[in-house]
């Protein structure tokens, strides 16, 4: 089982707070640091320090951690148009020596569009610009070095590119699709991805999407054991019930709450909820982390590791 740190830092962090974060994780062993890329916060509002931008973020960490996996859970197909967004990632794989993924998902917030001016068509047309935006970002990475990719669509073209630069990862960086879609993810996720994952759903919910993805994978003629099946939760680690009330306070939470829908008590509390999920076949926990000051708690989320290591 491979655990990974996820951030939201939208709701109230600057570079300097993530870059703390990621190196701890890198020093504690965790598999890899991810963040949301979200420019407003659905949550209780915090409007300081502002949001940052997820690529130039991890174009920074990229050249300020050496061993841990980096990448966006996920960024939407609606902030940047498919071309540039595959030169930005190719270039922030080159910047890290191969340790970007890809999170990529068709975009859902329609307050954060709204904000920052970004167009935000119905979901149909959100859907169709995001399979576009799959093909070619996958075709540019993939099209061989000294060769032309072209590509018409409904909503983009893409006529006689060089296709660079090349990512480092060959032919491509890990790509992730995720959601709850029972039609077009799954069919999505089959045919693109490398990875499918499903956020905040309980262990029977995760089953029933993993299970739509695997009879989509198998319909493609794909077998459904080459794709890694993760989820994410929010996590929320104590030593005992006061420290976790206190922790659960401190990201608005009750622990009861936590314990029904996420990841919550002590770390043996954890590990025994991060194996149910282990025994439906997921290969890799993001565990959220909503207080990025609170380095502590990721040093008691290290405990995991070795509880973990043996899960499949």
């Amino acid at each position: 089982m491979r655990l990974r740190i996820f951030t939201e830092p939208h709701r109230g962090a600057d570079y300097s707070t993530l870059l703390t974060l990621a190196k701890a994780a890198e020093a504690l062993g965790f598999d890899g640091f991810f963040r949301s890329d979200h420019y407003l916060s659905s949550g209780p509002v915090r409007e300081l320090p502002g949001p940052t931008d997820a690529w130039i973020t991890l174009a920074g960490l990229a050249r300020e951690t050496e061993r841990i996996r980096l990448g966006t859970l996920v960024s939407p197909a609606t902030f940047r148009f498919p071309g540039p967004l595959a030169v930005s990632v190719a270039q922030v794989d080159q910047m890290s020596g191969g340790r970007i993924e890809f999170g990529f998902g068709a975009g859902w917030f329609d307050g954060e569009h709204a904000a920052y001016g970004i167009p935000f068509p119905e979901l149909r047309e959100r859907f169709e610009r995001y399979e576009e935006q799959l093909e070619i970002i996958t075709g540019l990475w993939e099209t061989p070095e000294g060769e032309r990719y072209s590509f018409a669509g409904k909503h983009y073209t893409v006529t006689d590119s060089p296709a660079l630069p090349k990512p480092a990862q060959r032919p491509r960086p890990p790509l992730l699709v995720g959601g709850f879609g029972t039609k077009r993810t799954p069919r999505l996720a089959a045919r693109f991805a490398d990875e499918f994952n499903v956020p905040f759903c309980d262990v029977p919910e995760t089953a029933e999407a993993f299970g739509r993805v695997r009879k989509a994978c198998a319909a493609a003629g794909r077998e459904p054991a080459s794709m890694v099946y993760s989820a994410a939760q929010v996590v929320c680690c104590g030593r005992d019930e006061a420290e976790l009330a206190r922790r659960a306070a401190a990201i608005g939470h009750q622990p009861a709450d936590l314990r029904r829908r996420g990841l919550a008590g002590t770390p043996v509390e954890i590990a025994e909820r991060i194996a149910e999920f282990a025994g439906i076949g997921t290969d890799t926990i993001y565990l959220q982390v909503l207080d990025l000051s609170d380095i502590d708690h990721l040093e008691l989320l290290a405990e995991l590791l070795p509880l973990t290591s043996r899960m499949s």
